[in-house]
């Protein structure tokens, strides 16, 4: 059984903070109504598979190698007949490709044993599948609007510190501190907008404050503009 994270103590907002918070939802969702993943996708499966090869790679190397995989093998069936080896050969441009391949086989192998060839989309039920931990399944859950969640990856690690919106030490941790905070009309987007965030405007080395839609609502901005 997948391990839950820990519940952090209930966070308590100033009526002042809880605007801020909500202004800078207000203006993500200006921007963007209906943030997606930028991982190539046409069903839970291929999603699933996406997702697992996007751990410690970009999303356009991912994408570039699902283009061809997903075209020959785009069910659980499919990648079984294709198997382990041949599976290499389309994803050996990615990070950790070995593990990789293995794993994606063992989940394709469960799904077909255990559940029909389709993927389950309760939690627990994910997070048990080889490959796919906490994150994967987060962002899985969220990605298909069945559960709000929020993934914690360095793009958002960064973002949710820089915004003031969470203090956490560890991913988990911030993962909880924005779920307690991120106000619940925008909890299944709000990972993809700090994301894309992260991404494009609030990048490590020199943010570009002077793109950013919510710089008058950030209390780092002082410490990068002018530098």
């Amino acid at each position: 059984m997948a391990k839950p994270a820990k519940t952090l103590p209930k966070k308590r907002l100033t009526p002042a903070e809880q605007a801020r918070i909500a202004e800078i939802f207000a203006r993500f969702e200006a921007q963007e109504s209906d943030p997606r993943t930028e991982l190539d996708y046409s069903s839970p499966y291929t999603l699933v598979v996406a997702v697992a090869l996007s751990a410690q790679a970009t999303d356009v190397s991912v994408n570039k190698a699902t283009a061809k995989l997903f075209a020959v093998a785009d069910t659980p069936q499919k990648m079984l007949d294709l198997g382990e080896e041949r599976l290499k050969g389309f994803i050996s441009s990615i990070g950790l490709f070995n593990t990789k391949a293995k794993n994606v086989i063992a989940l394709s192998r469960i799904l077909v044993e255990q559940y029909g060839g389709e993927v389950p989309l309760e939690r627990d039920k994910l997070q048990a599948l080889p490959g796919v931990g906490r994150k994967t399944a987060s962002v899985v859950l969220n990605e298909l609007r069945v559960e709000p969640a929020i993934a914690v990856d360095t793009h958002v690690f960064r973002v949710a510190h820089r915004l003031g919106l969470a203090t956490g030490k560890t991913p988990d941790s911030v993962e909880q501190e924005l779920l307690q905070i991120v106000p619940e009309p925008y909890l299944t987007r709000a990972h993809h907008w700090l994301i894309l965030h992260g991404r494009y405007i609030c990048i490590a080395r020199r943010p570009k404050c002077e793109e950013c839609p919510v710089g008058d609502l950030c209390p780092s901005r002082h410490l990068f503009v002018g530098r």
